[in-house]
């Protein structure tokens, strides 16, 4: 009897939702609801949610005030970016060095707003933002600014300022006499690292970014930065206020040491040994591998792909991605966006693919996976009624070839479409 009654209640829900709302309906010839691919559904959306997903028979009858036929594509969620550097654009272009110390806060934010634009046009309707790089707190405005719909781009997840270990962070290169501005704030010990999150926290950001370790060893080699007592200040700050914490971690030591202070992602990841990948596993951890980031930056340094051998960095990565599959941990799709090109975001998928993952295990990650990853699955990452209707629909099958999510057709946002292709 409850059954009955909860199917009525929905019922009335979406014929009343349907009366004082426009309607449209989407006639894909697939979907994919974030888990499983479905032929012949059909999807309704009214006003910025999803109405209905699922079979034509079983839909409400409600007036539909537009239709968009779909035909030999596929729908899915909007994709759910895990990493990524809006206020950064590709170092081919400029030095990480020369965007931090020399260009204004205003042109960094210019650069934004462009860059959220093709983001969200290639299919990316959130975004988690993994820290400014001297730019302050500009992420929080150019989110607020999405926000209030000044200009468009994706739902923006911000860390404001990464916390960095005094002495480790860049730019770099200077004599003692010079003072230059970091890319990041620093902070040592307990009472200044709570100070530190506290005022973080005070601007509105939606988690904290942490450098577990950083290139500060002999001969610049990666080396852990805090102590776990000290990470495990920094998530216990942040878990006060609801926000989770990501790090930033290369190497077997930082990474054992923020999965044991409880940080919720590891960014990077690339000396993950089996030991500390069953402890990410064993603690519900997941891995943001930024595969794009490596190949990127080896391109920039000269690297011909399919001319030149592969980089030993490019063949180790390979390695270690490999390995995070095996030992079943959660994968982030997040590629570091900001390194190359926003809106060449799908590049990432495709690596995922290459190195080993199956497509719709990519998809998964980058839909409903991150969704959950980063809490937001009671509102996005799925095609499913009462969701917000963030969704894209590409031409082919990308459960095939995961190359068709570069071929945008169409992206809505919260029902608001943004981009239609025929």
């Amino acid at each position: 009897m409850n059954r009955i009654f909860l199917l009525v209640l929905i019922n009335a829900l979406l014929v009343s939702l349907s009366a004082r709302a426009d309607v449209t309906l989407l006639e894909p010839e697939r979907v994919f609801d974030g888990r499983e691919l479905h032929e012949d559904w059909i999807v309704l959306v009214a006003d910025e949610a999803i109405l209905f997903a699922g079979p034509r028979g079983e839909a409400p009858d409600v007036a539909v005030e537009s239709t968009l036929e779909l035909a030999g594509q596929t729908l899915l969620p909007g994709l759910i970016e895990g990493h990524s550097h809006v206020l950064l654009h590709p170092y081919n272009e400029t030095p990480w060095n020369d965007q931090v110390l020399k260009e204004s806060e205003a042109e960094r934010v210019v650069r934004a707003v462009n860059h959220v634009r093709d983001s969200l046009a290639a299919g990316v309707t959130t975004m988690r933002d993994l820290g400014s790089e001297g730019a302050g707190y500009a992420d929080v405005s150019v989110r607020n600014a999405i926000a209030k719909g000044l200009i468009p781009g994706p739902k923006l997840l911000v860390a404001g300022r990464a916390i960095v270990a005094t002495g480790s962070y860049g730019p770099k290169g200077f004599h003692e006499g010079v003072t230059v501005p970091l890319g990041a704030e620093t902070a040592d010990g307990y009472d200044d690292l709570v100070r530190v999150v506290r005022s973080q926290i005070g601007r509105d950001i939606d988690f904290v970014k942490v450098y577990a370790d950083y290139r500060w060893g002999p001969g610049g080699t990666a080396a852990a930065t805090f102590s776990q007592e000290e990470l495990k200040t920094i998530v216990d700050t942040a878990r006060s206020s609801g926000r989770g914490v990501a790090a930033h971690a290369s190497t077997s030591e930082a990474i054992r040491r923020a999965v044991l202070a409880g940080v919720e992602t590891i960014e990077h990841g690339d000396g993950a040994t089996p030991e500390v990948l069953r402890l990410m596993k064993k603690h519900g951890v997941a891995l943001c591998p930024t595969l794009a980031a490596g190949d990127a930056i080896s391109r920039y340094r000269g690297w011909v792909k399919g001319r030149d051998p592969e980089p030993a960095r490019i063949t180790q990565k390979r390695a270690s991605f490999q390995a995070a599959l095996d030992s079943g941990v959660d994968i982030c799709f997040g590629g570091d966006v900001g390194v190359y090109p926003h809106g060449d975001n799908v590049r990432e998928l495709e690596m995922m693919v290459d190195y080993g993952m199956t497509p719709g295990d990519a998809l998964h990650a980058a839909t409903a996976g991150n969704a959950e990853l980063f809490h937001l699955s009671d509102t996005v990452g799925s095609v499913k009624s009462a969701l917000l209707a963030d969704l894209i629909a590409v031409r082919g099958n990308p459960l095939e070839d995961i190359a068709a999510l570069r071929n945008i057709t169409l992206v809505m946002k919260a029902g608001v479409t943004y981009s239609i292709q025929k």
